[in-house]
């Protein structure tokens, strides 16, 4: 065995050490994101995923072997989710002010991203647990594994179909709305969060704390609505 593999193979061992790799990913994306200017075409999140997926794939590592140390990471994601009151709770009165129709979008898009999804696997001619799988794409990984499992479909593909899916909308959501001339930052944080739940509204906290308040309502208010109304339609459709 080389001396490289042998140093691996102890470092492999070591838990903290995918944990670190992780971190360090995900510094790099987010030095390249702020040297280009904050474009969200580069979102750190996504150069972070392909470091690491070239790493665990150039060394042979398994995702069970990597969880192991980077699972601290997934850890503090309960915290950083619970966070987002901080900027609803300074917004709140716009929130009040707005309950009417904020409800009714985040319903609307609630049905709209999970029966657009739908419609265009059906077409497509995907297989039934691979519809029922992308249906909940637009909520949190861990609700949308949920909501897959009760329909019939893979959790781990929904898990990517997730991240996937916020990646996505961080990168390109920001850029069509201002293509789209919407100015206001409620609907900009609104259309966010129900599209690209916790990476978009991450996203959206960068650049407007009202962007930043409004998508993480939408995002929990997203996936409640989602976990309601997606199980009594598929009952309801096939």
């Amino acid at each position: 065995m080389k001396p490289i593999d042998e140093l691996w193979v102890y470092l492999a061992t070591n838990p903290l050490l995918h944990l670190t790799l992780t971190l360090v990913a995900y510094l790099i994306g987010n030095r390249l994101y702020r040297r280009f200017g904050m474009n969200p075409l580069l979102n750190p999140v996504m150069i972070a995923i392909v470091i690491l997926v070239g790493l665990l794939v150039a060394t042979g590592t398994s995702y069970g072997q990597y969880f192991e140390g980077a699972q601290f990471v997934h850890f503090l994601l309960g915290p950083a989710t619970v966070a987002l009151a901080v900027p609803l709770y300074n917004q709140f009165a716009r929130v009040r002010r707005s309950v009417g129709p904020l409800l009714a979008a985040i319903i609307m898009g609630s049905l709209s991203a999970s029966l657009s999804a739908v419609g265009i696997a059906v077409l497509l001619g995907a297989a039934p647990e691979i519809v029922a799988s992308i249906a909940p794409k637009s909520v949190t990984t861990p609700i949308a594994m949920g909501i897959a499992e009760q329909l019939g479909g893979l959790p781990s593909l929904t898990a990517v179909l997730v991240i996937l899916t916020g990646v996505v909308g961080a990168m390109l959501g920001p850029p069509l709305l201002t293509l789209l001339r919407i100015r206001d930052w409620r609907a900009r944080g609104l259309a966010i969060g129900v599209a690209a739940h916790g990476i978009g509204t991450a996203r959206a906290m960068q650049v407007n704390e009202v962007a930043g308040a409004f998508s993480g309502l939408a995002m929990g208010l997203n996936a409640l609505a989602t976990a309601i109304l997606l199980p009594l339609l598929w009952s309801w459709i096939f």
